[in-house]
């Protein structure tokens, strides 16, 4: 299986963390990503989270194992909130879920294969955020990552200059990760504009792991 060959940390689970974060996004620069945000698994400031991006008005881009857990047995539904543009205890907006799809390969054979490490949170109503755009052609780097960490909840992280090559139908990043970063959005450049290009899943030898986007094509 694809998890014996890599050595991976599941970044919404681990309890141990890599010495680097990503580094504070500044304040100023918030309001651009309000669409991203905290998928809570309860509880609208539970420090036990991932990270989620808006993709459409009612559906969040995250991991499969950040809804799921790592044998496909996870919370309901509606035990799960999404917190746009979570800063400091100010949130742009909250929703719970309504539906969730996960990849079928992800736990195809019992327990969760990184591959397909992703998944989609419908949520009850509309959020009052504008949706990042979701890349429809292979992206290239200069990639950008962005995510709440485990060590640093109320705060956005941000690199963007990431590298990035793909190898065994995952995208490796040598951007830092940490728990919690799990389903964050990989973003790349489409012209002038960000665009989302993968979510991040685990680390592994020392770069992080991350699903492209092309795996949505399954719904």
């Amino acid at each position: 299986m694809f998890q014996k060959v890599f050595a991976l940390i599941l970044l919404g689970l681990a309890t141990t963390a890599p010495a680097q974060d990503l580094p504070v996004l500044p304040a100023q620069d918030h309001a651009d990503w309000q669409a991203v945000g905290r998928v809570n698994a309860s509880g609208y400031r539970k420090r036990d989270m991932c990270t989620g991006t808006l993709i459409a008005p009612d559906q969040v881009l995250t991991a499969a194992h950040c809804v799921s857990g790592i044998d496909g047995v996870g919370p309901l539904p509606g035990e799960i909130t999404f917190v746009a543009g979570w800063l400091r205890g100010a949130a742009s907006d909250s929703v719970k879920g309504n539906s969730i799809w996960v990849h079928p390969m992800a736990y195809a054979e019992g327990s969760l294969d990184v591959r397909y490490d992703i998944a989609v949170l419908t949520l009850e109503r509309a959020a009052s955020v504008t949706e990042l755009p979701v890349a429809t052609a292979r992206a290239t780097a200069p990639f950008a990552i962005l995510g709440y960490s485990s060590r640093r909840p109320h705060m956005l992280g941000a690199s963007f200059t990431c590298g990035g090559v793909y190898a065994s139908r995952i995208l490796r990043l040598d951007c830092p990760v940490q728990p919690g970063n799990s389903g964050g959005p990989v973003m790349s450049k489409s012209g002038d504009d960000w665009v989302v290009s993968a979510v991040i899943s685990a680390k592994g030898q020392g770069r992080a792991l991350a699903v492209p986007v092309s795996r949505l094509s399954a719904r």
